[in-house]
């Protein structure tokens, strides 16, 4: 089979406990646990979507990206229906949502769409008053892209951080008061942008600046997932001890989950 370079789950095993939680998360089959540790059964039945990382208490699991095998469906298929063909409805479904993210490797006549790329559109409520109302902003810094921030940046000090899926903005009506109002903030997409450069960045910030607490606002889709990884794996290099605030937010723009995240 040929190799590209794309995205597969990696999984540190020095932090892995062999809890085996993330197992029935993986809706290809492709984790398993052995000798006491969760492994890659195959790197060609992982998708890399990684529907397995929110599911690890010792963010031990994280995407890469990296020359592999092509993902193969056809084997996923096969492989599923031979160790466990209950959940072949629950990985048909799994790529139904997803198709989009890697259309490339996904064919199955099956799938059609991705919550985080498939075209939606709604209209406003009947009976809601379209009401403009003027407000400030309360953006108190600049750059704010993950790359672009300097960690020594004098916003950051001592600081309560907001790190935020690039998305949440634009369907959070609320974001300035809610999320931005007295905060540095620092944003990013972790499914399209450098992942390991995020970590690094993050690392630089919390090491430097020390901030007073931190929050990781992201979207309800399965791939903004990773931007809570960004923090586990930052604050773990860092060598701080913190915990963060975790804030879902769904594509209707209200707020899904919040939550504290122990690392």
């Amino acid at each position: 089979m040929a190799k590209v370079i794309r995205k597969v789950i990696r999984i540190d095993e020095e932090k892995c406990d062999g809890c085996g939680l993330c197992i029935p998360s993986c809706p290809e089959g492709a984790l398993q646990i052995i000798d006491g540790k969760a492994k890659l059964v195959k790197e060609s039945f992982c998708d890399g979507l990684g529907a397995c990382l929110g599911d690890c208490p010792q963010g031990a699991l994280t995407i890469e990206g990296k020359e592999v095998e092509e993902y193969d469906e056809e084997g996923v298929i096969v492989h599923i229906k031979e160790k466990s063909p209950e959940l072949l409805e629950k990985h048909l479904t799994h790529l139904k949502e997803h198709a989009h993210a890697l259309p490339k490797y996904h064919s199955h006549p099956k799938i059609t769409s991705c919550p985080s790329a498939q075209m939606l559109h709604w209209e406003k409520k009947e009976g809601e008053v379209e009401e403009k109302v003027e407000v400030s902003s309360e953006l108190r810094q600049w750059p704010i892209q993950i790359h672009l921030v300097p960690p020594s940046a004098p916003y950051f000090q001592n600081a309560d951080l907001s790190l935020v899926a690039d998305c949440v903005p634009f369907a959070c009506a609320n974001f300035h008061q809610d999320f931005l109002k007295g905060k540095a903030i620092a944003i990013g997409c972790p499914k399209l942008d450098d992942v390991d450069a995020y970590v690094e960045k993050i690392t630089q910030i919390l090491k430097t600046a020390n901030p007073k607490s931190l929050k990781v606002v992201h979207m309800e889709v399965p791939c903004c997932f990773g931007l809570l990884h960004i923090a586990q794996e930052a604050i773990n290099k860092s060598g701080k001890d913190i915990c963060f605030d975790s804030v879902i937010i769904g594509i209707n723009g209200e707020v899904v989950d919040k939550k504290a995240v122990s690392v």
